[in-house]
């Protein structure tokens, strides 16, 4: 009788660390404060590029960034987008080409994603700048050391009604990218084996 019972809660210990290992991510540490987070490291993002289209241009306010179990997270906030769709690119590219010049943008990391908004850094009605930050520098509040995914941030560009920004990453590995409310939501994972 005693061996069962020792096997019994022994199983019971088990199941209850597995309970643990798989609990979902809290809300309060989602992205940057944003968004829907995962239960349990999620698998087939891929790393191939994502878009999303919307002809409408309302201006960009702000970019931010967050540290989570399974992947790095940065957030571009949009004016008065609320419901209405964001047009979005973001892929892996070789190197930064600012649009209009062409001039190649230096982003540290091992593998460079490129994200493109239609949400200029300026209100397209008055000219007025809603988010200041320079070509070639690092994103204005943004400090990405000691992330594990995203090793650095470069404005490139606001060009024709585009924001066009590099993030230099340690490698190419898988992303999504999605709307929630006003905001474009881009997660990087840690490593291409998430689950777990």
């Amino acid at each position: 009788m005693r061996r069962w019972s020792t096997a019994l809660a022994a199983l019971m210990l088990a199941g209850a660390g597995l309970a643990a290992a798989t609990a979902p991510v809290s809300a309060s540490r989602t992205a940057a404060g944003t968004g829907p987070s995962s239960a349990m490291c999620e698998v087939g993002w891929g790393s191939y590029g994502k878009s999303g289209a919307d002809p409408a241009y309302r201006p960009l306010t702000d970019v931010r960034t967050g540290r989570h179990e399974c992947f790095d997270r940065m957030v571009l906030d949009i004016q008065g987008a609320g419901h209405r769709a964001i047009g979005y690119r973001v892929g892996y590219v070789d190197k930064l080409n600012q649009d209009g010049s062409g001039d190649v943008i230096p982003v540290a990391g091992g593998a460079i994603l490129e994200v493109r908004v239609a949400a200029p850094s300026y209100d397209p009605a008055t000219g007025k700048a809603t988010y200041r930050a320079k070509a070639g520098q690092r994103l204005p509040g943004v400090d990405v050391t000691g992330y594990r995914t995203f090793k650095d941030t470069r404005f490139a560009s606001s060009f024709e009604g585009d924001t066009q920004i590099g993030v230099g990453v340690r490698a190419r590995l898988p992303f999504r990218v999605f709307q929630w409310d006003h905001r474009i939501v881009i997660d990087v994972a840690h490593r291409w084996d998430v689950l777990g």
